[in-house]
């Protein structure tokens, strides 16, 4: 067993995961939005990251948590059965493209693949969670018009090429982006990557930005407001 990686509330093992927790996740588990009660899917967890950040800010949602890597499915279970939300988070080992569930979800959070060309890392588990070859974003956008509510939302963080075809191709699947968050690492640096909500209903998008680190190298105002419930460290 890896050495955690301690949040306030609970804790992160890695062991065979794809990949380590990451600012990325930890942005889009603090940013997504959802309501009490509502059933939340998390597509492609991993450690169960995404999971864990739901429960902790949702107290009476339900979360499913899938992903496709047997021993993400262990691991994310194992992280889930230590924290104070086990009652209310399943894994399931789950390929969400062929993957048929009765009932819809209100809520689906996602840090999805991102890379579509290029080398791919030795790892094979980090090869899968990095390069869309076992899911491409056009089967990712099939999974969410398939499995959300009808006023439901998707929230995902892509890098802004990945990100701006993802939202140009939502309208052929139904969805349309509701809102669209630019993170710049520092203020300096071109926009590195977006945070975006999609739903089924139509609606005028809404924009804004977030920097993580200040040009002193301390965290902003805006990223430790958005992740001190989470980050040991703020």
């Amino acid at each position: 067993m890896n050495t955690p990686f301690q949040f306030k509330q609970f804790s992160i093992v890695k062991n065979q995961c794809g990949m380590p927790v990451s600012t990325d996740g930890v942005l889009l588990g603090a940013w997504a939005t959802a309501e009490e009660n509502h059933n939340i899917l998390d597509i492609g967890t991993g450690t169960g990251l995404l999971a864990l950040m739901m429960a902790q800010r949702f107290s009476t949602a339900r979360i499913l948590a899938l992903d496709i890597d047997n021993e993400a499915v262990h691991t994310a279970h194992f992280n889930a059965e230590q924290s104070p939300w086990a009652n209310r988070i399943k894994v399931k080992n789950q390929d969400i493209r062929s993957w048929v569930n009765p009932s819809r979800f209100d809520t689906i959070v996602c840090n999805p693949p991102y890379f579509d060309s290029g080398k791919q890392a030795n790892n094979k588990r980090r090869a899968t969670s990095r390069h869309t070859e076992n899911l491409s974003h056009e089967e990712l956008l099939n999974a969410l018009q398939k499995c959300l509510t009808r006023e439901g939302k998707a929230h995902l963080i892509l890098p802004t090429k990945q990100a701006d075809t993802l939202i140009n191709s939502a309208a052929n699947h139904s969805l349309f982006c509701h809102q669209i968050t630019q993170v710049k690492t520092t203020p300096n640096k071109d926009v590195s990557r977006k945070l975006i909500t999609l739903s089924p209903q139509p609606t005028n998008e809404k924009k804004n930005r977030i920097i993580v680190i200040q040009e002193n190298g301390e965290y902003t105002s805006d990223f430790i407001a958005l992740t001190k419930d989470f980050y040991m460290k703020l």
